[in-house]
């Protein structure tokens, strides 16, 4: 069976986690194909929270290690390293709770993990070949924050305003940052850094090689 090779892409919310990620993919996709490389995001593994009340669930602090279920992202890592398909919980960031379908995802040569607090959990740490970790200015990060909240997600500005204080700032400098020290790779200027994404590319396709 041929090795999985496993990128993590970690970084502050907004930091351009998503962008690069799917953007290697994108370009990596016409020369892998369907079945090489396929994208994983934490957020869909926040844990269920339909025993809460919805007020209840919106002062989850979202940004905690404890508000993400790592252990069945590892759990489905290793079914993915052993050539299974595994079933994806589906997040939905209106009712905050994970919805009933859940996506089936096949293991890939490649597989990219992105997603804040990757490289804080030592379990994911042991399974990542390649981490990454986005260098972005939290001012940067926060006006992308509140582009993407207010037109996506249909949230206030006081909301995220509010979140954005009391707990995604504050845990970025307790979780996230600190992580930074386990990364490969450092990218700044976000995920349109162009010579970091084809140097990224590069050592992707050398460890598929090798697998």
């Amino acid at each position: 069976m041929t090795k999985i090779t496993i990128i993590a892409i970690s970084g502050a919310s907004a930091s351009g986690k998503s962008l690069l990620a799917e953007t290697v993919y994108k370009e990596l996709l016409p020369d892998l194909g369907i079945n090489g490389i396929t994208v994983l995001k934490e957020d869909s593994y926040y844990r269920a929270q339909d025993h809460l009340p919805m007020d209840e669930r919106k002062e989850t602090n979202y940004d905690h290690p404890n508000a993400f279920d790592h252990e069945l992202l590892v759990e489905h890592l290793d079914e993915l390293m052993a050539g299974n398909t595994i079933r994806c919980p589906v997040y939905c960031y209106s009712t905050h709770t994970r919805k009933t379908e859940v996506i089936e995802l096949k293991p890939a040569n490649v597989l990219i993990v992105e997603g804040i607090l990757l490289l804080s959990n030592k379990n994911l740490l042991d399974r990542f070949d390649i981490k990454v970790y986005m260098d972005t200015p939290l001012d940067l990060c926060l006006i992308r924050r509140i582009q993407r909240d207010v037109l996506e997600r249909g949230r206030s500005l006081d909301s995220i305003i509010k979140q954005y204080s009391e707990t995604v700032r504050p845990m970025f400098y307790q979780f996230i940052e600190p992580s930074k020290s386990r990364a490969d790779i450092s990218i700044s200027r976000g995920g349109k850094n162009r010579v970091a994404i084809d140097l990224l590319k590069v050592k992707i396709n050398q460890l598929s090689k090798l697998g």
